[in-house]
């Protein structure tokens, strides 16, 4: 299945505590994570793509293996890779590509502020909440 602009903001806006703001415009969609950014979603020559926090090693693994990776666009290349959504990828493939860099940004977070998202995203589990 490809993934469309459309069901990767669903998939983005699915993460916990995850919300888009527009602070370059009504072109670009940032992704955050308590004021950190994790995603970009933007076009480019006509395509959907997305920007994307990954590990360095990782980051030039994934543009060596697909054609679709390119380094971040606008961004820090050794930790950020532009996605183009050009159908190439899979849905699956670039969900873990998301999941990944809503990790790594979780992690950079304050302990304190990791531990308080994880109390009310395990909260939010048992209440059946996804916690949008």
């Amino acid at each position: 299945m490809m993934m469309t602009e459309q069901t990767l903001k669903q998939y983005l806006l699915s993460k916990p505590e995850a919300v888009e703001d527009f602070p370059f415009g009504p072109d670009a969609a940032v992704y955050k994570i308590l004021g950190k950014m994790f995603a970009l979603v933007f076009r480019q020559q006509g395509e959907w793509r997305v920007n994307l926090k990954c590990d360095p090693q990782e980051a030039l693994e994934l543009r060596h293996v697909f054609a679709a990776v390119l380094p971040g666009y606008h961004m820090n290349k050794t930790h950020w890779n532009t996605v183009r959504l050009d159908g190439s990828l899979p849905a699956g493939e670039i969900e873990r590509m998301v999941d990944n860099s809503y990790r790594l940004v979780v992690k950079g977070l304050r302990k304190a502020e990791r531990r308080g998202l994880e109390l009310r995203s395990s909260a939010d589990a048992k209440d059946g909440n996804s916690g949008n």
